[in-house]
């Protein structure tokens, strides 16, 4: 606990600096369009004036700018690198909560849930777009312009992999036959890919070579799983207040979570019937809801997805390991794994 709280103190900076840099490409337009965005990030209420909740956690920023650092360069200047990152995620999520039909994100109302649909999708592009222009601000930095186009490339292979992930997590919702592949596959592509492009991106703009980016690119992407397995466990067993949306309502929604999916490979041949029917019904009451995590519950799944972050994150400590970069260098980027896989939001 205290590496943790030592390296929450040693990122603010970062953090700040970070939501800094969001704020000049958001917050400085007067278009009452960008009104919708400001609101998202949790600078404006829905009326326009100005509050403040607690800052994002800008993992995906922060891994940039410690993998960055990791390999000798200079964090500050891949900045750009480090906003657009954090607009393209929270493109996905503003796109995920309409998928989704969340109504609640930060615990505050979402985007789709006050201006509808269409002007939630609207914003959601026009976060993709702003991220590949504050990208591009690199050249300013003096950044390689080679180098830049590596991390748009990086950075947009990312996206279409995120849209490849978010297709099958919706196809899989009517599905009662995904198998535990099926959904490693889904979230490699839902969500570790954004996290090794993070990391990608970051050494990418800083080191001339591959094999040091390779090795970040992994300690991503095996960071991701391990992150992505972590969100399902909680979204069944974590506190409404410390994750900022109801619990369970991934069940009620059909998903295909890692412990659902153990579950429906490994519990008791009677209680696959039970699932099997609970996930037939037209509407998943609360009810059902209940009767879903207590077979989730004895089939062990909990323990098994707990299981799986370990071994996740071993995998992405030895992709880090082979990096050849100094122990000291490895360091700040083993905490930030110890520090995301210990939450409990």
């Amino acid at each position: 606990m205290g590496s943790n709280k030592r390296l929450a103190e040693d990122l603010q900076p970062y953090q700040q600096r970070i939501e800094a840099v969001l704020k000049e490409i958001v917050g400085s337009n007067p278009l009452t369009f960008y009104d919708v965005l400001r609101y998202h990030m949790g600078w404006q209420d829905e009326q326009g004036r100005p509050c403040h909740r607690e800052a994002g956690k800008f993992i995906r920023p922060l891994l940039c700018l410690l993998s960055c650092q990791a390999v000798g360069g200079d964090a500050m200047r891949v900045m750009p690198a480090a906003a657009a990152l954090e607009l393209i995620h929270n493109f996905s999520l503003i796109h995920d909560d309409i998928q989704d039909v969340s109504s609640q994100r930060h615990h505050r109302a979402t985007v789709w849930k006050i201006w509808g649909e269409s002007q939630a999708i609207n914003a959601g592009d026009a976060m993709f777009a702003l991220a590949f222009s504050a990208l591009f601000k690199l050249r300013y930095n003096g950044i390689d312009e080679q180098k830049v186009v590596t991390a748009a490339q990086l950075l947009n292979k990312a996206c279409l992999e995120l849209c490849e992930g978010q297709y099958l997590d919706i196809a899989y919702q009517s599905r009662l036959d995904v198998t535990m592949n099926d959904y490693l596959d889904m979230i490699a592509k839902k969500t570790a890919a954004l996290m090794a492009a993070s990391t990608a991106i970051g050494a990418c703009l800083a080191a001339d070579d591959d094999k040091v980016v390779d090795s970040l690119y992994g300690f991503g992407k095996e960071l991701g799983m391990a992150y992505q397995i972590q969100d399902d466990v909680l979204g069944i067993w974590g506190k409404e207040e410390e994750i900022g949306k109801p619990v369970k309502e991934d069940i009620s929604r059909r998903k295909k979570t890692l412990p659902v999916v153990y579950a429906f490979e490994n519990c008791e041949d009677s209680d696959r019937e039970k699932l099997e029917a609970l996930y037939s019904k037209e509407v998943i009451s609360n009810e059902d809801v209940a009767m879903v995590v207590e077979i989730l519950d004895c089939s062990g799944a909990r323990k098994h997805g707990e299981k799986l972050i370990g071994r996740y994150q071993r995998q992405a400590l030895a992709k880090l390991g082979i990096s050849s970069l100094d122990l000291s260098c490895q360091t700040p980027l083993k905490e930030m794994a110890s520090f995301l896989l210990e939450r409990d939001y």
